[in-house]
């Protein structure tokens, strides 16, 4: 089986070979970096907001499953916040300001809205 060629680590400044991806101390500093989920609002409050919320509404309420009967709909498994910002927000536990969604529809509305997401590639 051919090896595949080694290339520089994606981490601007970092000049270390890898096989794919960031180099181990890039990846280790980057896990240090990163905000938990809890200090973004996602803790148990955010939990039983989003539980009675997905009892409430237990179908999917994305745009294209909108226009389906709610029996057709596939069952939502998360919880969308319609002003994309988070149960820290404002509105962040305001049921207005929530939609229910399954994991693929959820993850491809987050990727088309937020910054560095689909709607940024190839401008």
């Amino acid at each position: 089986m051919p090896r595949k060629a080694m290339q520089v680590c994606p981490t601007p400044g970092c000049p270390t070979l890898t096989q794919s991806g960031r180099c181990e101390a890039c990846q280790r500093k980057a896990g240090r970096e990163r905000t938990s989920a809890a200090a973004k609002g996602y803790d148990t409050r955010w939990a039983r907001t989003r539980a009675a919320y997905l009892r409430a509404h237990p179908y999917c309420e994305c745009d294209d499953c909108e226009r389906q009967p709610p029996l057709l709909r596939p069952r939502a498994t998360e919880v969308n916040h319609r002003d994309g910002l988070g149960p820290l927000g404002p509105r962040g536990h305001d049921w207005a300001n929530l939609q229910a969604m399954t994991k693929a529809h959820h993850s491809r509305h987050t990727a088309k809205e937020q910054p560095g997401g689909w709607n940024d590639r190839g401008r």
